[in-house]
């Protein structure tokens, strides 16, 4: 009996490659990040998805640090589209766009952590791509933005929250306290920075940021939303940081600090997509806990914001 001939998705769908728009079924194949190549090899590539699997330095319950495989394995469910919805194009076919890998460190050393999260960004965005990262608990944006601000200089920052995390503390490793020091050390301008979906409590008196907290945008409405960021971002570099607890609990319980009465899914992406125009030089989605979340709604809704990114930087290269 002759041997079977071993298949592969490429003699069904087609030949793979970065702008490759056929896919494998969700349930076949290893989980990459919208089922983009994984590759170092930076040359043509415009973003560059990275994985920083980091949980040290949360204050409430652990787990983010297995964000990025549970965010990779959910975009295999919004990677089989032709075309992305309601852009009407697939972004791959104008974007270079690979999976590059975790940042990998020695476990339990935050200060390890910093430095490959460090290395890997400045090697990205030295060969010219962008980054768009994958965590871990918040206080991964920090060395992130160390090396986008090294690349770009201090950036304006749209930031998605539940909190402020600008609290004034010596801790070096704390996901309430990174935007304080982005500020001390001159990688983020706060008088061109907004905050969306905030509902904790802050010092009102020393926080420069923009702040339009989830009540105001509840009341307000996604347009006046998208007004004020672009008003207080205006034409410089702009980095997007998106905790994934700035939506309510019931739209993502898989997280380390949920608090009620948060933004919805569908004015998350609304807010996103209309923010086209920024110009934007990296993003992260940050704080998926998979333990605690249900169905994958919580990754689900990870990888499309990430995705939304990418059809935000598309649509500015039609």
């Amino acid at each position: 009996m002759p041997d079977p001939k071993i298949i592969s998705a490429d003699s069904i769908y087609g030949q793979g490659g970065v702008s490759d728009t056929a896919a494998e079924a969700p349930f076949f194949g290893a989980s990459t990040f919208m089922r983009r190549p994984y590759s170092r090899d930076l040359v043509d590539i415009e973003i560059a998805v990275l994985g920083v699997p980091f949980d040290l330095a949360v204050c409430n319950r652990p787990g983010s640090r297995f964000g990025p495989t549970a965010i990779r394995a959910a975009s295999r469910d919004i990677s089989s589209w032709e075309k992305q919805y309601p852009w009407g194009f697939n972004p791959f076919e104008r974007l270079r766009v690979v999976d590059y890998g975790d940042v990998i460190y020695r476990y339990g050393n935050a200060a390890a952590m910093v430095e490959q999260t460090q290395a890997c960004v400045a090697d990205i965005v030295q060969q010219g791509a962008q980054t768009l990262c994958m965590g871990g608990d918040h206080f991964v944006s920090l060395p992130i933005l160390r090396e986008v601000a090294a690349k770009h200089g201090p950036v304006s920052l749209i930031h998605f929250d539940a909190h402020t995390d600008t609290e004034r503390n010596d801790n070096p490793y704390d996901h309430g306290c990174m935007f304080f020091h982005a500020v001390e050390e001159g990688l983020v301008d706060p008088l061109q920075s907004v905050q969306i979906g905030i509902r904790t409590d802050y010092d009102k008196e020393q926080d420069q940021f923009l702040v339009l907290d989830a009540p105001w945008v509840h009341r307000q409405g996604i347009d006046a939303t998208i007004a004020q960021i672009k008003r207080r971002v205006g034409v410089g570099s702009a980095y997007l940081t998106f905790d994934i607890d700035a939506l309510d609990p019931a739209y993502a319980p898989g997280t380390g600090t949920p608090v009620p009465g948060g933004l919805t899914s569908n004015q998350a992406l609304e807010i996103v997509r209309g923010l086209e125009g920024i110009k934007f030089v990296g993003m992260d989605v940050v704080e998926v806990a998979p333990d605690y979340d249900h169905s994958e709604i919580t990754a689900l809704i990870a990888a499309q914001l990430a995705l939304e990114y990418i059809c935000l930087q598309a649509a500015a290269v039609a």
